[in-house]
């Protein structure tokens, strides 16, 4: 027979253990609140007031409409006026904006006359995602920038096709290939949740086995049980990242434009920044258990937060702000430069020098916590 006694004396421990176990409590209520934030503030699959260039070689009225169209629109956020092709290209490739905007020379007098000029639009579809609406929307935006002056040509002209040419250069990803974006993208993710979760359980499996004490009474130094501890996983870590290359190669036909040694340098940093956090996480998990929990607890925003699945440029400024101190928004942005663009050192010198600091934040944090005492 049922007795409810035995069953309340269950649930009374249950409880006290529960209070005991303060962070899993903990990391159980925030992970929906980080949901709750993260899906319905921070996630925007309607990419809006993503940053532009624009290459000015006329300037006039109907420049100027186009323009304010633009900023009207809100799709774009016009953020540097270019006056050469190569800083116009370098913005693109360096991913500081999205679109490069070209008015041609005499465009102007060319509209007047009904001689088509050509306004260029480069993309970098790298991200056919932010791209796309753009895109889409181009040619009623400048319809509706000219509708006006349209009004007042020449009868002629205003029976046909508009007197002017919008042409759309999709660059680093002609075909608009999703998988060009989210196959790099995954060497990231999966170089984040393999090396994070196999290094968070590094000292609190010592503490459930019994060995940890063992190892305090040995003569090694906090530093050298890090650097012990986290080192084998670099051949790990090395292996999957082969394995994602070749298959991005040879599966998906992802072209491979830069350079070797940038590529190699990226992983290898990126690497041990996450050996770095999962050993973090390690002295600070009483438990096994809470260690896979924390781990998820960085994980979910490594994802949504680091433009893996949605546009970076897109997401609030307090997204972007945190997304700015997660290892794998820098990491996606040089891997893809890197990839797809051709970069070399210098071009991806401005998320490697982050992701270097937070690198050495991680290592310096995690010996301030590691503990010579099992209390």
């Amino acid at each position: 027979m049922i007795s409810f006694s035995r069953i309340a004396a269950v649930f009374i421990k249950e409880m006290v253990q529960m209070r005991r176990d303060r962070p899993t409590f903990a990391i159980m209520i925030m992970v929906p609140v980080m949901q709750l934030a993260l899906f319905g503030f921070a996630i925007n699959t309607d990419p809006r007031h993503l940053p532009a260039a624009v290459e000015l070689r006329d300037d006039g009225p109907l420049t100027r409409s186009l323009l304010a169209s633009l900023k009207q629109s809100t799709y774009v956020e016009i953020t540097r006026i270019v006056y050469s092709d190569a800083e116009g290209e370098e913005l693109l490739r360096s991913g500081d904006v999205n679109f490069l905007i070209v008015i041609p020379e005499n465009f102007e007098t060319d509209f007047v006359r009904g001689a088509q000029p050509e306004i260029l639009i480069a993309a970098d579809a790298s991200d056919p995602v932010a791209a796309s609406g753009v895109i889409g929307a181009l040619n009623e935006i400048a319809r509706t920038a000219f509708a006006p002056e349209l009004e007042r040509l020449p009868a002629r002209l205003r029976g046909g096709a508009p007197p002017y040419n919008v042409v759309i250069h999709r660059q680093y990803n002609p075909e608009g290939v999703t998988a060009y974006n989210i196959v790099p993208g995954l060497l990231g993710v999966i170089l984040t949740m393999t090396m994070t979760m196999i290094t968070s359980i590094a000292l609190t499996r010592e503490r459930e086995r019994g060995t940890y004490e063992a190892l305090l009474s040995t003569p090694v130094r906090p530093l050298e049980i890090m650097v012990g501890k986290t080192t084998p996983y670099i051949i790990v870590g090395a292996i999957q990242a082969a394995i994602i290359l070749l298959a991005s190669r040879f599966v998906f036909h992802i072209p491979f434009m830069g350079g070797v040694g940038a590529f190699l340098l990226v992983i290898s940093i990126f690497i041990l920044t996450n050996l770095m956090l999962g050993y973090l996480i390690s002295t600070v998990a009483r438990t096994q258990m809470q260690a896979m929990q924390m781990t998820f607890f960085v994980f979910l925003p490594s994802i949504l937060l680091s433009g893996f699945m949605f546009p970076f440029q897109a997401m609030p400024a307090w997204a972007r702000t945190i997304g700015e101190a997660i290892p794998n928004t820098h990491f996606l942005r040089m891997i893809r430069e890197i990839m797809l663009k051709g970069a070399g050192l210098a071009d991806i010198k401005g998320d490697l020098v982050p992701l270097v600091l937070i690198l050495l934040v991680l290592a310096g944090i995690a010996l301030l916590r590691f503990q010579r005492t099992l209390d």
